[in-house]
This record gives structure tokens, sequence and C-alpha cells, in this order.
């Protein structure tokens, strides 16, 4: 059963039987929470460009559904992404799992 809460798969990766999840986040209990795959690329560096393309998809999002001004977006986006890495408002935790615990759904 589907949780309500969770994001629809984009047609391009339903459609593709080689399609990996690399990151999934998630609002709860007041705070952020990470499911991640880090070592689908051996290099890190590829990671700057996927978090570089995320924030242009969310640029995007906010221009086709409130009408912002993209460049604003990204300039906001881009100013408290150097903020928060040059000062981290919070310290991120957690630990790699390679086993799926069993979890409830809605």
């Amino acid at each position: 059963m589907k949780n309500e809460n969770e994001l629809l798969i984009p047609p391009g990766a339903e459609e593709d039987t080689k399609a990996i999840e690399v990151i999934r986040v998630w609002v709860a209990k007041g705070g952020q929470h990470v499911s991640l795959n880090p070592l689908v690329w051996k290099d890190p560096q590829a990671w700057g460009i996927v978090l570089a393309d995320l924030a242009g998809h969310v640029a995007n999002a906010y221009e086709q559904a409130l009408g912002l001004d993209r460049g604003e977006t990204m300039r906001k986006i881009t100013d408290l992404l150097v903020a928060e890495l040059t000062n981290p408002t919070d310290k991120a935790k957690g630990q790699m799992q390679n086993t799926r615990p069993g979890h409830r759904r809605r």
C-alpha cells in the first residue's frame, strides 16, 4: 500500500527497468530524514551535479506552481546553500544500512 505522503515516481524512471533511486528526503519528527545510495557513482564529485540539478528542478517547480522568477529562486537557493555549508545549523548524522528493516505503511 502506497503512503499518501510519498511523491510519484517520474515516468522516465518507471519506464526504465535499470532505474536506480539515489536519494529520498522526508520531513518527520521536526527534522530531515534521508535515505540515499551514495555509491552509485565512484567519484563523490558527481553529487555536485546531482545537487545542482536538484536546485534547478526546485526552481522550475516554484516557477511553474507559483510563478516565481527562476533566476531569483536559484539565487536564494545557492545563497543559503553556501551559507549552510559554511556555517551548518545542524550536523548530518546516521549510518549506512545495507538491509531494509520492516516498516509500517499507512
